[in-house]
């Protein structure tokens, strides 16, 4: 009963720990948005607007990105704008995905302005508020970016036959709880308590994961040896490498 108690605990601490759209430097932005007719200076008003929160927005041919976000996409989050169509607004709603398709943000926002041009580039400004300023994490590992397709009768299959599992593991200092939240997903918990020391999301990279921290930290997290490693952020804006091994 102690043990569902944690993992219902656990699961609804993933929702706090969602990867930001400011984990991010690189931001990808379609060439039109398909939505709109015309672009009523939409994609010049979000750049700029994007730029002054110290994004860097990529060239649209994926062969003119830096190396670090062409090795990965998944440095990379993919923006969109969307036509949200109203008869007395101009409203409008902005996306964030990452490079699975996953949703990170959706921000919506609206005008009076009753001219087109005018008036969505005045939505679009009401919907950056929401959008933080950057404050990237470690970069993601060259990978090959291939996506694994899975159909949905084996997601189901294994979703639906995956238990939970419970491991312990140790850095000398902490003892922590493995518990798996599903395939692609586990948590470090502190022996007895439900507050996850770390969330760790599986990347397209084997054995690495992206790694949510107590204290609102993302790192990178990867399997070594049959022990966790956890790259932690230090004040000076170095890593330091925590080896937790299995008891």
């Amino acid at each position: 009963m102690k043990k569902l108690s944690i993992l219902a605990m656990a699961v609804c601490s993933t929702t706090a720990f969602a990867q930001k759209v400011s984990d991010y430097k690189y931001v990808a932005v379609p060439e039109k948005f398909e939505t709109f007719r015309e672009d009523y200076g939409l994609k010049k008003f979000f750049t700029k607007a994007m730029i002054g929160k110290k994004y860097i927005i990529l060239p649209t041919i994926k062969d003119n990105w830096p190396a670090e976000a062409k090795s990965n996409f998944c440095n990379v989050v993919s923006a969109d704008i969307l036509n949200d169509k109203s008869l007395f607004k101009n409203k409008l709603i902005v996306q964030f995905k990452d490079c699975n398709n996953t949703m990170i943000l959706e921000s919506k926002g609206g005008s009076k302005i009753k001219e087109f041009e005018e008036g969505l580039q005045d939505a679009l400004k009401e919907a950056l508020i929401k959008i933080p300023v950057s404050n990237p994490i470690a970069l993601l590992p060259a990978s090959n970016n291939s996506t694994q397709h899975t159909s949905p009768d084996s997601v189901a299959s294994a979703a639906s036959t995956t238990t939970p599992e419970a491991s312990n593991y140790s850095n000398g200092k902490l003892d922590l709880q493995k518990i798996q939240i599903d395939p692609s997903q586990f948590i470090l918990a502190k022996s007895g308590s439900s507050v996850p020391f770390a969330v760790f999301k599986a990347t397209s990279k084997n054995s690495v994961f992206l790694v949510k921290m107590a204290d609102g930290n993302t790192t990178i997290g990867y399997f070594e040896n049959g022990n966790i490693v956890i790259d932690i952020p230090q004040t000076d804006g170095r890593y330091s490498k925590e080896v937790f091994t299995a008891k």
